[in-house]
Protein backbone atom coordinates (compact mmCIF):
# COMPACT_ATOMS: atom_id res chain seq x y z
CA UNK A 1 0.00 0.00 0.00
CA UNK A 2 2.89 2.36 0.77
CA UNK A 3 4.23 2.04 -2.78
CA UNK A 4 0.80 2.48 -4.35
CA UNK A 5 0.06 5.62 -2.31
CA UNK A 6 3.46 7.02 -3.24
CA UNK A 7 2.72 6.53 -6.92
CA UNK A 8 -0.63 8.31 -6.55
CA UNK A 9 1.09 11.15 -4.72
CA UNK A 10 3.66 11.55 -7.53
CA UNK A 11 0.95 11.52 -10.22
CA UNK A 12 -1.06 14.10 -8.28
CA UNK A 13 1.91 16.43 -8.05
CA UNK A 14 2.55 16.20 -11.79
CA UNK A 15 -1.08 16.89 -12.65
CA UNK A 16 -1.09 19.87 -10.28
CA UNK A 17 2.02 21.35 -11.95
CA UNK A 18 0.50 20.94 -15.44
CA UNK A 19 -2.76 22.55 -14.30
CA UNK A 20 -0.87 25.51 -12.81
CA UNK A 21 1.02 26.11 -16.08
CA UNK A 22 -2.23 26.11 -18.02
CA UNK A 23 -4.02 28.48 -15.67
CA UNK A 24 -1.12 30.85 -14.99
CA UNK A 25 1.13 31.23 -18.11
CA UNK A 26 4.43 33.01 -17.60
CA UNK A 27 4.36 36.73 -18.62
CA UNK A 28 6.54 38.07 -21.53
CA UNK A 29 7.02 41.52 -23.05
CA UNK A 30 4.96 42.48 -26.10
CA UNK A 31 7.00 43.19 -29.24
CA UNK A 32 8.02 46.88 -29.59
CA UNK A 33 6.44 49.10 -32.21
CA UNK A 34 9.82 49.19 -34.00
CA UNK A 35 9.86 45.39 -34.20
CA UNK A 36 6.26 45.29 -35.41
CA UNK A 37 7.00 47.87 -38.07
CA UNK A 38 10.07 45.92 -39.17
CA UNK A 39 7.95 42.80 -39.57
CA UNK A 40 5.62 44.61 -41.96
CA UNK A 41 2.71 44.85 -39.53
CA UNK A 42 1.00 48.11 -38.64
CA UNK A 43 1.62 49.35 -35.11
CA UNK A 44 -1.30 51.15 -33.48
CA UNK A 45 -0.59 53.89 -31.00
CA UNK A 46 -2.73 54.42 -27.94
CA UNK A 47 -3.38 58.08 -28.82
CA UNK A 48 -3.75 58.57 -32.56
CA UNK A 49 -2.43 61.81 -34.08
CA UNK A 50 -4.91 64.01 -35.99
CA UNK A 51 -5.00 63.08 -39.66
CA UNK A 52 -3.71 66.46 -40.86
CA UNK A 53 -0.96 66.80 -38.26
CA UNK A 54 2.54 66.47 -39.80
CA UNK A 55 4.74 63.83 -38.26
CA UNK A 56 7.81 65.23 -36.51
CA UNK A 57 11.23 64.52 -37.89
CA UNK A 58 12.94 61.57 -36.19
CA UNK A 59 15.87 63.82 -35.35
CA UNK A 60 13.74 66.64 -33.98
CA UNK A 61 13.78 67.36 -30.27
CA UNK A 62 10.63 66.36 -28.32
CA UNK A 63 7.92 68.95 -28.80
CA UNK A 64 9.69 70.76 -31.65
CA UNK A 65 7.76 71.36 -34.89
CA UNK A 66 8.61 69.47 -38.04
CA UNK A 67 11.00 71.38 -40.31
CA UNK A 68 9.46 73.10 -43.31
CA UNK A 69 10.47 72.21 -46.87
CA UNK A 70 12.74 75.24 -47.04
CA UNK A 71 14.45 74.48 -43.75
CA UNK A 72 17.46 72.95 -45.45
CA UNK A 73 20.84 73.46 -43.75
CA UNK A 74 22.52 76.49 -45.31
CA UNK A 75 19.43 77.62 -47.23
CA UNK A 76 17.54 80.62 -45.84
CA UNK A 77 13.74 80.46 -45.85
CA UNK A 78 13.26 84.16 -46.67
CA UNK A 79 15.13 86.92 -48.46
CA UNK A 80 17.07 89.20 -46.11
CA UNK A 81 16.76 92.40 -48.11
CA UNK A 82 18.77 94.38 -45.55
CA UNK A 83 21.81 92.21 -46.31
CA UNK A 84 21.80 92.61 -50.10
CA UNK A 85 23.83 95.82 -50.09
CA UNK A 86 26.59 94.06 -48.14
CA UNK A 87 27.01 91.63 -51.03
CA UNK A 88 28.24 94.49 -53.25
CA UNK A 89 30.87 96.17 -51.07
CA UNK A 90 31.78 99.66 -52.20
CA UNK A 91 29.02 99.68 -54.78
CA UNK A 92 25.27 99.99 -55.27
CA UNK A 93 22.63 97.36 -55.91
CA UNK A 94 18.96 97.47 -56.84
CA UNK A 95 16.67 94.47 -57.04
CA UNK A 96 13.19 93.55 -58.19
CA UNK A 97 11.59 90.10 -58.15
CA UNK A 98 8.12 90.01 -59.70
CA UNK A 99 5.91 86.92 -59.33
CA UNK A 100 3.73 86.67 -62.44
CA UNK A 101 1.39 84.20 -60.77
CA UNK A 102 0.81 86.37 -57.71
CA UNK A 103 0.97 89.49 -59.93
CA UNK A 104 3.11 91.45 -57.51
CA UNK A 105 6.66 92.32 -56.53
CA UNK A 106 7.86 89.92 -53.87
CA UNK A 107 11.22 91.69 -53.50
CA UNK A 108 11.95 95.34 -54.20
CA UNK A 109 15.11 97.11 -53.06
CA UNK A 110 16.07 100.58 -54.31
CA UNK A 111 14.03 99.85 -57.42
CA UNK A 112 13.87 103.52 -58.52
CA UNK A 113 17.63 104.15 -58.34
CA UNK A 114 19.06 105.22 -61.72
CA UNK A 115 21.84 103.26 -63.48
CA UNK A 116 23.59 103.25 -66.82
CA UNK A 117 21.82 100.60 -68.88
CA UNK A 118 24.80 99.06 -70.69
CA UNK A 119 23.30 96.34 -72.91
CA UNK A 120 19.88 96.17 -71.24
CA UNK A 121 18.73 98.93 -73.61
CA UNK A 122 19.05 96.32 -76.38
CA UNK A 123 15.63 95.07 -75.25
CA UNK A 124 14.11 98.37 -76.43
CA UNK A 125 16.24 98.36 -79.59
CA UNK A 126 14.93 94.84 -80.32
CA UNK A 127 11.31 95.95 -79.93
CA UNK A 128 11.81 98.85 -82.34
CA UNK A 129 13.81 96.81 -84.85
CA UNK A 130 11.24 94.01 -85.02
CA UNK A 131 8.42 96.49 -85.41
CA UNK A 132 10.34 98.01 -88.33
CA UNK A 133 10.72 94.63 -90.04
CA UNK A 134 14.31 93.73 -89.15
CA UNK A 135 14.98 89.99 -89.69
CA UNK A 136 14.46 87.93 -86.55
CA UNK A 137 17.87 86.32 -86.90
CA UNK A 138 19.59 89.71 -86.68
CA UNK A 139 17.71 90.69 -83.54
CA UNK A 140 18.29 87.31 -81.94
CA UNK A 141 22.03 87.50 -82.49
CA UNK A 142 22.16 91.01 -81.02
CA UNK A 143 20.48 89.70 -77.87
CA UNK A 144 21.91 86.20 -77.42
CA UNK A 145 25.59 87.15 -77.80
CA UNK A 146 25.03 90.80 -76.84
CA UNK A 147 26.47 91.99 -80.15
CA UNK A 148 27.37 95.69 -79.87
CA UNK A 149 27.99 96.19 -83.58
CA UNK A 150 24.49 95.07 -84.48
CA UNK A 151 23.06 97.20 -81.67
CA UNK A 152 24.92 100.29 -82.94
CA UNK A 153 23.68 99.72 -86.49
CA UNK A 154 20.06 99.25 -85.42
CA UNK A 155 20.27 102.20 -83.04
CA UNK A 156 21.40 104.52 -85.83
CA UNK A 157 18.96 103.12 -88.41
CA UNK A 158 15.86 103.36 -86.25
CA UNK A 159 16.14 106.73 -84.56
CA UNK A 160 18.73 106.50 -81.78
CA UNK A 161 17.49 108.26 -78.61
CA UNK A 162 13.95 108.39 -80.03
CA UNK A 163 13.79 104.61 -79.54
CA UNK A 164 14.13 105.07 -75.79
CA UNK A 165 11.66 107.95 -75.63
CA UNK A 166 9.07 106.10 -77.70
CA UNK A 167 9.13 102.82 -75.78
CA UNK A 168 9.45 104.46 -72.36
CA UNK A 169 6.21 106.30 -73.11
CA UNK A 170 4.47 103.24 -74.53
CA UNK A 171 5.40 100.88 -71.68
CA UNK A 172 5.23 103.49 -68.92
CA UNK A 173 8.88 103.58 -67.86
CA UNK A 174 9.04 106.49 -65.45
CA UNK A 175 12.79 106.33 -64.77
CA UNK A 176 14.12 105.55 -68.26
CA UNK A 177 15.89 108.31 -70.18
CA UNK A 178 17.85 108.42 -73.46
CA UNK A 179 21.61 109.03 -73.23
CA UNK A 180 22.98 112.56 -73.14
CA UNK A 181 25.34 111.65 -75.97
CA UNK A 182 23.01 110.44 -78.77
CA UNK A 183 25.63 108.05 -80.09
CA UNK A 184 26.18 106.18 -76.80
CA UNK A 185 23.16 103.89 -76.52
CA UNK A 186 24.74 102.11 -73.52
CA UNK A 187 24.47 105.32 -71.48
CA UNK A 188 20.67 105.18 -71.48
CA UNK A 189 19.42 105.61 -67.90
CA UNK A 190 17.26 102.84 -66.41
CA UNK A 191 15.85 101.60 -63.10
CA UNK A 192 15.19 98.08 -61.83
CA UNK A 193 11.47 98.87 -61.65
CA UNK A 194 11.45 99.87 -65.32
CA UNK A 195 13.35 96.79 -66.53
CA UNK A 196 10.84 94.59 -64.69
CA UNK A 197 8.08 96.43 -66.57
CA UNK A 198 9.84 95.78 -69.88
CA UNK A 199 9.76 92.02 -69.18
CA UNK A 200 6.11 92.17 -68.17
CA UNK A 201 5.38 93.94 -71.45
CA UNK A 202 7.35 91.36 -73.44
CA UNK A 203 5.59 88.43 -71.80
CA UNK A 204 2.05 89.76 -71.65
CA UNK A 205 1.44 92.42 -74.31
CA UNK A 206 3.56 92.11 -77.45
CA UNK A 207 2.57 89.99 -80.42
CA UNK A 208 3.30 86.28 -80.30
CA UNK A 209 5.93 86.61 -83.04
CA UNK A 210 7.85 89.37 -81.26
CA UNK A 211 7.66 87.57 -77.93
CA UNK A 212 8.88 84.31 -79.46
CA UNK A 213 11.80 85.98 -81.24
CA UNK A 214 13.04 87.86 -78.19
CA UNK A 215 12.47 85.15 -75.60
CA UNK A 216 14.11 82.50 -77.79
CA UNK A 217 17.18 84.72 -77.98
CA UNK A 218 17.22 85.27 -74.21
CA UNK A 219 16.84 81.57 -73.39
CA UNK A 220 19.65 80.81 -75.86
CA UNK A 221 22.10 83.36 -74.47
CA UNK A 222 25.66 82.16 -74.98
CA UNK A 223 28.11 81.83 -72.10
CA UNK A 224 30.40 84.48 -73.59
CA UNK A 225 29.36 87.70 -75.26
CA UNK A 226 30.65 88.80 -78.64
CA UNK A 227 33.35 90.82 -76.87
CA UNK A 228 34.58 87.75 -74.95
CA UNK A 229 33.12 88.74 -71.57
CA UNK A 230 31.50 85.83 -69.74
CA UNK A 231 27.81 86.63 -69.37
CA UNK A 232 26.65 83.76 -67.17
CA UNK A 233 27.17 85.71 -63.94
CA UNK A 234 24.11 86.45 -61.82
CA UNK A 235 21.01 84.50 -62.83
CA UNK A 236 22.60 81.61 -64.79
CA UNK A 237 25.30 80.88 -62.20
CA UNK A 238 22.84 81.09 -59.30
CA UNK A 239 19.69 79.47 -60.69
CA UNK A 240 20.90 75.87 -60.65
CA UNK A 241 18.32 73.62 -62.33
CA UNK A 242 15.73 76.38 -62.69
CA UNK A 243 15.02 77.34 -66.32
CA UNK A 244 16.03 80.89 -67.24
CA UNK A 245 16.11 83.45 -70.05
CA UNK A 246 18.46 86.41 -69.62
CA UNK A 247 19.68 89.73 -70.86
CA UNK A 248 22.87 90.84 -69.17
CA UNK A 249 24.67 94.16 -69.20
CA UNK A 250 28.24 95.24 -68.48
CA UNK A 251 30.32 98.35 -69.03
CA UNK A 252 33.43 100.05 -67.73
CA UNK A 253 34.97 102.38 -66.71
CA UNK A 254 33.51 105.89 -66.52
CA UNK A 255 33.76 106.08 -62.75
CA UNK A 256 32.37 102.61 -62.07
CA UNK A 257 32.02 99.09 -63.38
CA UNK A 258 28.44 98.26 -64.39
CA UNK A 259 27.13 94.70 -64.20
CA UNK A 260 23.44 93.87 -64.54
CA UNK A 261 21.62 90.53 -64.60
CA UNK A 262 18.01 90.45 -65.72
CA UNK A 263 15.54 87.94 -67.06
CA UNK A 264 12.87 85.40 -66.22
CA UNK A 265 13.33 82.33 -64.04
CA UNK A 266 11.26 79.24 -63.32
CA UNK A 267 8.60 77.15 -65.01
CA UNK A 268 6.40 79.11 -67.43
CA UNK A 269 8.60 82.20 -66.90
CA UNK A 270 6.98 82.72 -63.52
CA UNK A 271 9.53 85.08 -61.95
CA UNK A 272 10.98 88.26 -63.39
CA UNK A 273 14.36 88.96 -61.77
CA UNK A 274 16.29 92.20 -62.13
CA UNK A 275 19.59 92.91 -60.38
CA UNK A 276 21.36 96.16 -61.26
CA UNK A 277 24.78 97.00 -59.82
CA UNK A 278 27.33 99.75 -59.99
CA UNK A 279 30.67 98.59 -58.59
CA UNK A 280 34.11 100.15 -58.11
CA UNK A 281 36.01 100.50 -61.38
CA UNK A 282 38.98 98.88 -59.64
CA UNK A 283 37.07 95.57 -59.53
CA UNK A 284 37.43 93.02 -62.32
CA UNK A 285 34.61 91.66 -64.45
CA UNK A 286 34.94 88.16 -62.95
CA UNK A 287 35.05 89.55 -59.41
CA UNK A 288 32.14 91.91 -59.95
CA UNK A 289 30.21 89.12 -61.64
CA UNK A 290 30.59 86.93 -58.56
CA UNK A 291 29.07 89.71 -56.46
CA UNK A 292 26.02 89.78 -58.73
CA UNK A 293 25.76 85.99 -58.50
CA UNK A 294 25.75 86.20 -54.70
CA UNK A 295 22.90 88.69 -54.83
CA UNK A 296 20.83 86.37 -57.02
CA UNK A 297 21.61 83.43 -54.71
CA UNK A 298 20.24 85.48 -51.84
CA UNK A 299 17.02 85.89 -53.83
CA UNK A 300 16.45 82.16 -54.38
CA UNK A 301 13.93 81.81 -51.51
CA UNK A 302 11.71 84.22 -53.44
CA UNK A 303 11.90 81.91 -56.46
CA UNK A 304 10.54 78.88 -54.59
CA UNK A 305 6.90 78.26 -55.60
CA UNK A 306 6.23 76.11 -52.49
Amino acid sequence: MGKVSGVFLLVGLCLGAILAMLLFPSSRPEPSSVAVAASGATAMSVEAEPVDSPAPSPSAAPGSPAPSKSAVPGKPSTVDTSALADLVPGGQVSVVVYDRTAKKNTVSVKSERSYTSASLVKLLIALEALQAGTPSSTVQRMLSVSDDDIASRLWTTHGGPAIVTKWATKIGLAGTRPPEDPGRWGDTRITAADIAKVYRYLLDQVSAGTRSTIMRALSGATENGSDGIRQYFGIPDAAGELPWSIKQGWACCRGSRILHSSGVVGKDDRYIVVVLTSQPSSSTYPGAGRQVTEVVKALLPALDPA
